[in-house]
């Protein structure tokens, strides 16, 4: 039972982070909470084309569009590649900081 409540409250965190991180790009916030739409506005936040959902379906190529998307949102908010593997591998830990941190979005002409 305790497990199950920490595991919620990390869910909930890790929703509020995304939201601020749709929220500093423009978006609403409360897309962050419709599976493949949710990611589907990532794709724009990072600048890439909608149709790019398509090559997250497919295994293995979902692996580098995944760490590309990544990078993009890195340069987006004004952050490094090594913020954008960050994203890619400890998105958990790096979500929060871009979305609770002091990073603006600067959009995807910036990258």
């Amino acid at each position: 039972m305790i497990g199950g409540l920490i595991g919620l409250a990390i869910l909930v965190f890790l929703i509020a982070a995304m939201w601020k991180v749709f929220t500093k790009a423009g978006k609403a916030g409360w897309l962050v909470l419709i599976p493949i739409v949710n990611i589907y506005q990532l794709l724009k936040i990072a600048g890439r084309p909608g149709w790019w959902l398509i090559l997250l379906i497919i295994p293995l190529v979902n692996l580098i569009i995944s760490i590309l998307v990544s990078m993009d949102i890195a340069k987006s908010f004004g952050k490094g590649a090594g913020f954008g593997l960050g994203l890619a591998f400890l998105g958990p830990i790096f979500y929060p900081i871009l979305g609770f941190g002091s990073a603006t979005y600067k959009g995807p002409a910036a990258a």
